[in-house]
């Protein structure tokens, strides 16, 4: 049992670490990107945000991955360990691919695979985890297109934050939201390297140790891996001006931060996206009359040029179908290799 124990949590810390450099790229990619950080000093914030965020507000998002989805008393050491190998390897397959995975997704997915197999579901607090994910999106992308559309000009015109006209207090701003991304990011990913373990109290640490533990976890992946996810979200998906950066920073962290102190697990790399695919299109629209735009149709020539003549490039098109493609097929993956072992588990009697 102390050898289950033991390698329960270092699996534990196994995903915490990729979490930590899962994470990392999208709160501070923008800010080394556009070169107000260096990418280990932005490590260093990531790590020591993420971690409080993980144990003020970590517990929440804990409580109902680990108690909510399946009843406590299935999280056995063995079923965590499972439970949690899969969760890791869906995130490690996303940091070797240099991509910010939807880690909170992943172990959902994971955890509900488990529930599923063993009939043992809770149907309906999977149920609101998934409507709140849509309902986050839908606020993510039409906040940012609002903005983008009738604000964006504005808000540029107060905060000038071009590269030869940063002065210090500019630069802190980028730097406070992006610790403000990080505190966030801890918030709602901690729970993913240790809800299974404190579920059941397989670990016997209680929750705000084994959340410690992850936030440690979390912070040496930040250090580690998260220059690598900072390099593709600065530079490949975003060519954010630091002023868009700036709005859809604040608008994703304020989403996910909220959402977890209501206990709701969320990704904040799909929300962080969204908010720039909404910012992109509420700005390139602007000149479009917006009944026209909301048809979805194709559109018409007229149009289109105007679209064009805007010069806020937001993302990368073909990156960003590789990220929203990687996001829909590891929690898929993840939650199918999780049900699939559970199943072998009970025809071979171990469950």
């Amino acid at each position: 049992m102390e050898l289950l124990i033991g390698i329960g949590i270092l699996v534990a810390i196994f995903v915490g670490i990729n979490v930590g450099g899962s994470s990392t790229g999208v709160a501070f990619g923008p800010a080394v990107g556009g070169d107000v950080l260096s990418m280990r000093k932005a490590a260093g914030l990531m790590a020591f945000f993420a971690f409080l965020g993980g144990v003020t507000v970590g517990p929440r998002v804990v409580n109902t991955m680990g108690r909510g989805l399946v009843p406590p008393e299935r999280f056995t050491i063995a079923a965590s360990i499972a439970i949690l190998l899969f969760t890791g390897l869906g995130i490690l397959a996303g940091n070797i691919l240099k991509i910010s995975s939807s880690t909170s997704q992943i172990a959902v997915g994971s955890i509900a695979g488990m529930g599923i197999a063993l009939g043992v579901i809770d149907w309906s607090v999977l149920g609101v985890i998934v409507v709140w994910w849509l309902v986050s999106s839908v606020i993510a992308f039409w906040s940012a297109a609002v903005i983008g559309r009738y604000a964006y000009d504005r808000i540029v015109g107060r905060i000038d934050l071009t590269k030869g006209n940063r002065d210090r207090v500019t630069k802190l701003i980028v730097v406070a939201v992006g610790c403000y991304m990080a505190f966030s990011a801890g918030a709602s990913n901690v729970a993913n390297a240790v809800a299974p373990l404190v579920g059941s109290d397989s670990i016997g640490i209680g929750m705000l140790p084994a959340v410690a533990m992850a936030g440690v976890a979390m912070a040496i992946g930040a250090l580690f891996i998260g220059p690598r996810t900072m390099e593709t979200i600065g530079n490949d998906i975003t060519d954010l001006p630091l002023e868009a950066a700036f709005i859809v920073e604040i608008i994703a962290a304020t989403i996910i931060t909220m959402l977890s102190l209501a206990g709701i697990p969320a990704s904040l790399a799909v929300v962080l996206t969204l908010c720039v695919i909404g910012l992109g299109w509420g700005r390139a629209t602007k000149r479009v009359p917006l009944r026209r735009e909301m048809k979805f149709e194709q559109r018409q020539e007229k149009d289109q040029r105007r679209v064009e003549e805007d010069d806020l490039s937001l993302y990368d098109m073909e990156m960003t179908r590789r990220f929203i493609l990687t996001w829909m097929i590891t929690p898929i993956v993840a939650g199918g290799l999780t049900a699939l072992t559970f199943v072998l588990a009970q025809m071979i009697g171990v469950f």
